[in-house]
């Protein structure tokens, strides 16, 4: 999981974050000891979820090549966590070198990390915000400094929407952020799932909420419903392990309870 965002100014290392417990998740090392015991008891809780941390940023390196070979020039990666190469850019920028693309997280030790990690890209093709999702006129409204929004942009919200609850409407929120792209745009979006499991996944986000991110998981129907009104790529809403898996990959995490897709705008 990575975070939804809240515009904080400074590491708070009171309380764990979901961006920094996911870093954790895939064994970097830019965490807390706040961060590790809640992580802990989501490993102990779900011992596979390091495999499903992979699982999902693999997803997102298959979507964004994807996309960027099918010309897609313009990438806004909101709940970006903590830079893990390769990263979205890397990835979309080896497929085309000219394309811009724009970060966007809420915490302040991505911050730090994305600062440092952009000084070594081409000056104007890559930016971070930070933002929350739960604000997308403002995500928004920085993002027009790099991206053309005249242009195709995919907007990439990968395990994000499992960190908005209900109550911050988070069909609203896509709505509002797909309504400010241009026809050809698409949307990125991976969600874990409680379908499979529901009394381990509600002791899952119980650890989440209990450290300040109102984690919740949904099901295929509902996850689904991000894409009304879109034309789903094929295979549509699968699991990560079905979504054009490549060689080597899609063995070990058929039962990862993480749906995917790709929608685009008409």
């Amino acid at each position: 999981m990575t975070d939804a965002g809240s515009g904080a100014a400074r590491i708070d290392t009171s309380k764990p974050h979901s961006a920094r417990m996911y870093d954790y998740f895939l064994g970097g090392k830019d965490n807390y000891p706040v961060d590790v015991a809640a992580a802990e008891q989501v490993v102990s809780l779900f011992p596979a979820v390091g495999e499903m941390a992979r699982t999902n940023r693999a997803f997102m390196h298959r979507a964004s090549r994807l996309l960027a070979g099918r010309g897609v020039r313009q990438f806004l990666d909101i709940g970006a966590g903590i830079p893990t190469r390769p990263n979205l850019h890397q990835i979309v920028q080896d497929v085309v070198p000219d394309a811009r693309v724009v970060y966007a997280d809420n915490d302040p030790i991505v911050l730090r990390h994305a600062e440092a990690l952009l000084h070594s890209t081409p000056e104007g093709r890559t930016a971070y915000v930070q933002g929350d999702v739960r604000e997308p006129g403002k995500i928004l409204a920085a993002a027009r400094e790099t991206l053309d929004f005249s242009e195709p942009i995919a907007l990439s919200l990968v395990a994000l929407l499992h960190l908005v609850a209900d109550e911050d409407e988070p069909g609203r929120i896509v709505r509002e952020l797909l309504g400010a792209l241009p026809s050809g745009s698409h949307v990125t979006l991976s969600h874990a799932t409680g379908d499979f499991d529901p009394e381990t996944w509600e002791r899952v986000v119980e650890v989440y909420r209990k450290g300040g991110t109102a984690a919740q998981v949904r099901s295929r129907t509902e996850f689904s419903a991000f894409f009304e009104g879109l034309q789903l790529l094929e295979p549509g809403v699968v699991l990560a392990a079905e979504w054009h898996p490549e060689p080597g990959e899609g063995q070990g995490d058929a039962e990862i309870p993480l749906y995917v897709g790709i929608g685009r705008k008409p």
